[in-house]
């Protein structure tokens, strides 16, 4: 019995707590009416401005033309003439193999080539006079030909054994040496034209568009304090499918002592600058499952709409649809408002000037 009363007070000291609870909340809603008031959030102007998106990609500097310097035949080496490191016009003399020989045969063939002509001379007269036939004639003539395409064939000959600088450019460093026989096979030394340089370099497959003939790339070389700029010449025609990269070339005029053949380079480009860009704060993108949203402020209402971004930066980002210039956008207190719901602008934002 004594468990019973215990039981019994414990239930009306429960109930009497609860409608004391219950007769301290306001009768007529006050907690709902304090909570319909407006929403207080900051808003941004959206407006336009430049922008674009900076991508450093790894480059290699390449002379404009480098060439093998190799024989077209075999013999032996009677002139040398290789200055390392000395830049050299074109047509310049950088060895001479042996040719005695072909000498030889050359003047040989020059002395019967005096000996037929005379012939033909001859027998002309005696043809006027019809001291020989025509087929006479004619074959005569013809060794004349003969041994003219002969004597051409041993100049080209001769002009095989002298190696020629193809291009004015720099002589590299020298593999032979004075009196060596030398073969097709063996390299004698480098040539690179100087005058300008050539850059290498890739970019990723969504840049390919932004990149053409005749823009200007600037890039700076390991090791380097200077910022150097060159003229994109070509692209490749496709995009390499192991590592869906464009492959680009650019022409470097510029002379400096930093811009050696074979360097390493820091590729700087600017892509997809555009000066009329809609500019807004990243903070006021609301990302969700399958797009982007943003709250515009419109006659004291919040109106949520779908976006499409471009390119970002520190502090803003770049909307591409979905938004005017001059729509105010809510930047804080995004989690709070809800569709159609009430909202008080406390501050407006620019873009800084």
């Amino acid at each position: 019995m004594q468990l019973v009363r215990i039981f019994i007070v414990f239930i009306i000291c429960a109930g009497q707590f609860l409608f004391g609870c219950n007769s301290k909340k306001d009768p007529a809603g006050g907690g709902a009416k304090r909570n319909s008031g407006p929403i207080m959030a900051e808003g941004f102007i959206v407006g336009k401005s430049s922008v674009s998106e900076d991508v450093e990609v790894p480059g290699t500097l390449l002379p404009a033309e480098e060439t093998q310097i190799r024989a077209e035949v075999s013999g032996r080496i009677i002139q040398l003439n290789l200055p390392e490191g000395t830049v050299v016009p074109k047509g310049f003399l950088l060895v001479k193999l042996f040719d005695q020989y072909l000498q030889a045969q050359m003047k040989k063939l020059k002395v019967q080539l005096e000996i037929a002509v005379k012939t033909v001379q001859r027998q002309k007269e005696l043809l006027a006079i019809n001291g020989i036939s025509q087929q006479d004639y004619d074959l005569s003539s013809l060794s004349v030909d003969n041994l003219k395409a002969d004597i051409q064939t041993i100049k080209i000959s001769i002009s095989k054994t002298e190696i020629r600088a193809p291009y004015e450019g720099q002589i590299g460093l020298r593999s032979v040496s004075l009196g060596a026989y030398l073969s097709p096979a063996d390299i004698v030394t480098s040539l690179r034209d100087v005058k300008q340089l050539k850059l290498e370099f890739s970019v990723p497959e969504k840049y390919a568009k932004n990149i053409a003939k005749g823009y200007i790339v600037k890039f700076s070389v390991d090791g380097g304090k200077k910022e150097h700029q060159g003229v994109v010449l070509a692209t490749e025609g496709n995009v390499e499918q192991n590592t869906r990269t464009l492959k680009i070339r650019a022409i470097v005029s510029e002379k400096d002592n930093e811009l050696v053949p074979g360097v390493f380079a820091k590729v700087n480009l600017q892509l997809g600058q555009d000066t009329m860009a809609l500019m807004i704060p990243t903070q006021s993108i609301i990302p969700q499952a399958r797009n982007k949203q943003v709250i515009i402020f419109r006659k004291d209402t919040a109106r949520f709409t779908v976006v499409e971004t471009g390119i970002r930066d520190s502090s803003y980002i770049q909307v591409l649809r979905g938004l005017r210039a001059g729509d105010t956008v809510i930047t804080t207190g995004l989690m709070a408002i809800r569709p159609n719901g009430k909202v008080k602008i406390t501050k407006v934002n620019r873009l800084p000037k």
